[in-house]
């Protein structure tokens, strides 16, 4: 399989590509805790018409360091087990995902919160293989330079948030104090916490779903399946998150 594990540029804020807007909605792919409809609801309340699908020229890779793993506590610097999930071009890979609606109006929302990505437009199929007229946004991987151009104070002198002391809050700036010098690494594991939650929510939409997470979702190495990290370590499914993230990460 050719893989592309990056994109050069990211696309311009707020603009919603054209070929995912319908009737005053946007559709919205869902591959990791998105694949829950409980979790996704808490991210997007107002959408609809969720349902699975599948993605083919794209594989799942858990290579994004996430702050807010940290700021809940989550994160583990010592074992490198902070990631979450990303997607990147690979041709002949597939896998199971989500597809949902949200208004128009929620677009800035999705933006800010999955800054870090490239908002890719992309089509998907049934399961039966029926190709989709629509596009759906799809998370995808970028870079932390093209990150930091349009984010980032200390390359830019502008930032879209600040700490209270007046410093960039921007995703890199954060993740360097606690110690995690780039976004986006090829030497990470999955976040423990997130990766449970990822299974269980997979397993919630059947078999199909939860045997395609484990082996078509890769980790940062783009060699090693999930299936085969579990094997390895199978206490990452038997601990449950901290008691304040319960009902949040639980499938």
């Amino acid at each position: 399989m050719e893989c592309a594990p990056g994109h050069p540029t990211r696309q311009l804020i707020g603009r919603p590509p054209s070929e995912v807007v319908k009737d005053g909605y946007i559709s919205v792919l869902g591959f990791g805790s998105l694949l829950s409809e409980r979790s996704s609801r808490y991210t997007a309340p107002n959408l609809k018409d969720f349902r699975v699908v599948r993605v083919r020229g794209w594989r799942r890779v858990f290579a994004h360091c996430a702050p807010i793993f940290f700021e809940r506590g989550i994160a583990r610097l010592d074992t490198r087990e902070m990631s979450s999930l990303s997607t990147e071009k690979c041709e002949g890979a597939s896998f199971i995902a989500t597809m949902f609606e949200i208004p128009m109006e929620d677009y800035p929302a999705l933006e800010q919160r999955e800054a870090e990505f490239i908002l890719a437009p992309v089509f998907a199929e049934t399961l039966d293989g029926t190709p989709l007229s629509s596009a759906a946004i799809l998370c995808t991987r970028s870079t932390d330079e093209a990150y930091r151009r349009v984010y980032c104070k200390e390359m830019n002198g502008a930032c879209a948030q600040e700490t209270p002391e007046g410093d960039c809050a921007c995703v890199a700036c954060t993740l360097s104090r606690f110690g995690v010098d780039k976004i986006w690494r090829n030497d990470i594991l999955p976040c423990r916490t997130y990766l449970r939650h990822c299974v269980l929510a997979a397993q919630g939409l059947g078999e199909a779903a939860y045997e395609d997470f484990l082996d078509n979702t890769f980790l940062a190495d783009r060699q090693t399946t999930i299936r085969t990290h579990l094997d390895a370590d199978p206490s990452i499914l038997e601990e449950l998150p901290p008691e304040a993230l319960r009902e949040r990460y639980c499938g």
